[in-house]
């Protein structure tokens, strides 16, 4: 089974996808909103792009990292492009999908909470090839594929 995790950003998501069968990252890559397009263009460009790699992955299960409810700022592009993933999620041929923060994902993974933010960081618990050399919100993308699998 192939699932897909997903981090967005204002202006960029970051996807992965795991294989579960295989227990290992197929792919890790960033759809970049071009900066020309105003908001209405650049929500439609993600969700034909998002949809295209959910075919082309033959993606069955899903999950996306949004905003913590505590967060201190509300970044509104980045919570516009969060709800833009979820109605393309279930858009798509998906089987199931979750949306999480924190807590869901690390429940998902089977781990404590409290270990998420230095898994996140850059400490290896789950062996993950090349995680020294990722970026956090690769990381964060694959964790939510990882969990994906119990979606």
């Amino acid at each position: 089974m192939k699932t897909i995790g997903i981090r967005a950003a204002p202006r960029t998501v970051t996807f992965a996808i795991f294989d579960t069968k295989n227990v290992e990252v197929l792919n890790v890559e960033k759809i970049k909103i071009p900066a020309a397009f105003d908001a209405p263009e650049a929500l439609k460009y993600l969700r034909s792009n998002l949809l295209d790699v959910l075919r082309e992955y033959e993606i069955d299960h899903a999950g996306i990292r949004i905003t913590e409810a505590s967060a201190k700022t509300m970044n509104i592009p980045r919570i516009q492009i969060e709800g833009v993933i979820q109605e393309s999620f279930a858009s798509s041929q998906l089987k199931s999908y979750y949306i999480g923060q924190i807590a869901s994902i690390s429940k998902r993974l089977g781990i404590d909470r409290t270990r998420f933010k230095p898994i996140v960081s850059g400490e290896n618990d789950l062996q993950i090839d090349n995680w020294d050399k990722m970026k956090t919100e690769e990381r964060e993308a694959i964790l939510c594929a990882m969990g994906a699998k119990h979606a």
